[in-house]
């Protein structure tokens, strides 16, 4: 005689009480969006110091995977072994206290200490995203009080997790980074984890002592943030940004974005140019064009919008369409370098790429090339597509100028001077003459350069007497001396463009 199988034995959770399932749901879809925000937020303040590259992003990326893998995995061995109702609230308090401090810690840091920039960013992005990732082991053990439906609970929490990264990631590029700095995020963000973990703890019933340091901490940490090195003026959606006064002119400031020096204006005096390339591209057009002449130009990348000023000053008339991404930037020129005082300049709050198809054929005079993320040209706007869509809005006779900047073996200049040279008749490079191949026996050093594309032949003397006018110590190479300083580099397309790779960073901060 046979008897009937035993139903399920249900496994009962180490304290002897679950968890609900609407708390369990909160946990995990608040813990995973905590551990995006935090991720995306990051890449913001590393920009001003290592630069907002390819590898910059990687980098953030690759801790934050690291961090999520190791606290999956952790969290999971130590939720067979410890009572989880005793962990998700340190879990979630360690995190809040890591988190608001890490913009004291990154900035100070970068400051004071920058060879350790790395090891403490690593730090503040590896303990959160790691205890925080072990917030679903630890509920999902609590939820698992029947093994008859492993799958539904693994599966359901898991869902929620990914739904929470989903909407961290999407509500910090959509809506906070643009309403609110970056600190203030994660400060509030720590905020939250520390009342979070307050919360669980009187759920569990444990001693709330531990919680009040934690917001001590909190506070604590916010009030030394506000006081902390690098600060900025204003917080874009790309950039830290700061207009600071030039104390040898009175009239004169200079914007810095990400603690890079993109633009220099005299609010008084638009003819007046303080950067070496931007005197360099003035000398090219003050010679390719009759002089008071107005042009119909196109600006890739705004900033302070130097160059437009000065077009607008020294032709009247001329009429000036800038592409610039950062609506933030937009809104300093107009507020605190006096945008509204220079006619004939439409600025447009766009990605450049999708402005040049926006330009009318054989449209424009001049364009313009000074766009950047860090000292980086924006690689979609360095490849043959793009240099074909400005070559489209181009006259017979325009004229395309571009501000490069590059550093030891100038692989990315030499790459962009190739990828031009297919695409217009004629190449000439400004620089240093050590840099762009009149000088065999200098080693190149790098910076600034210029180069200039057109279908009409480039008059290098001419240049030449504008750039020595202009005091720039550079000299113009044309022809054969472009061809052979180019060498073999890669044509840069819409496929393939490892504009970072290329790219070769000053071993000490880059400034334009």
């Amino acid at each position: 005689m046979t008897t009937p199988p035993s139903p399920p034995v249900a496994d009962t959770p180490p304290s002897g009480e679950g968890l609900g399932q609407r708390a369990a749901a909160v946990l995990v879809f608040g813990s995973s969006a905590a551990v995006l925000v935090v991720e995306i937020v990051a890449l913001r303040l590393l920009a001003p110091y290592l630069g907002l590259t390819l590898e910059t992003s990687t980098l953030v990326i690759g801790i934050a995977l690291t961090a999520i893998a190791l606290g999956s995995w952790l969290g999971g061995r130590v939720a067979d072994q410890v009572d989880p109702h005793r962990l998700i609230g340190p879990a979630l308090g360690v995190s809040g206290v890591v988190v608001a401090l890490t913009p004291l810690l990154l900035r100070t840091t970068a400051e004071w200490a920058a060879p350790a920039l790395l090891l403490v960013a690593a730090g503040t992005l590896l303990v959160p995203g790691a205890l925080l990732s072990a917030v679903t082991p630890f509920v999902t053990k609590l939820r698992l009080t029947s093994l008859a439906e492993t799958g539904t609970v693994v599966g359901r929490l898991s869902g929620v997790g990914t739904f929470g990264a989903i909407v961290g990631t999407v509500l910090t590029g959509f809506v906070l980074v643009s309403r609110l700095p970056v600190s203030s995020i994660l400060i509030g963000l720590g905020a939250l984890l520390v009342i979070g973990s307050v919360l669980v703890g009187r759920r569990a019933g444990r001693r709330r002592r531990a919680s009040a340091v934690a917001l001590a901490t909190v506070v604590a940490g916010s009030l030394a943030t506000a006081f902390a090195p690098g600060g900025c003026d204003a917080e874009t959606r790309y950039h830290c940004a700061r207009i600071v006064a030039d104390p040898e002119r009175a009239t004169g400031r200079t914007l810095i974005l990400d603690g890079l020096r993109h633009s220099y204006v005299d609010l008084q005096d638009p003819t007046y140019l303080r950067f070496g390339y931007v005197r360099a591209i003035a000398a090219v057009a003050d010679t390719a064009f009759p002089a008071g002449e107005p042009l119909v130009a196109h600006h890739i990348g705004g900033g302070g919008l130097t160059f437009p000023r000065y077009l607008a000053a020294a032709r009247p008339g001329t009429r000036s369409l800038v592409s610039e991404i950062d609506g933030g930037v937009v809104r300093i020129d107009r507020e605190q370098l006096e945008l509204g005082a220079s006619g004939g300049i439409d600025v447009r709050v766009e990605d450049a790429r999708l402005g040049l198809k926006r330009l009318g054929t054989d449209s424009r005079d001049l364009v313009v090339g000074d766009a950047f993320g860090g000292v980086s040209v924006p690689w979609h706007l360095t490849t043959a597509e793009a240099l074909r869509d400005v070559h489209r809005a181009l006259r017979k006779d325009g004229l395309y100028v571009a501000n490069l900047i590059d550093h030891g073996r100038l692989a990315f200049a030499r790459a962009e001077v190739a990828t031009l040279a297919e695409v217009f008749g004629h190449v000439a490079v400004m620089g240093a003459p050590g840099d762009i191949g009149l000088d065999p026996a200098a080693t190149p050093v790098g910076g600034n350069m210029v180069v200039l594309a057109s279908d009409r032949p480039v008059d290098a003397p001419a240049i030449q007497r504008a750039l020595d006018a202009r005091e720039t110590g550079w000299r113009i190479a044309t022809g054969d001396t472009v061809t052979a300083w180019a060498g073999d580099a890669p044509v840069l397309t819409d496929d393939h463009a490892p504009v970072d790779q290329l790219l070769q960073p000053h071993p000490t901060r880059t400034v334009r």
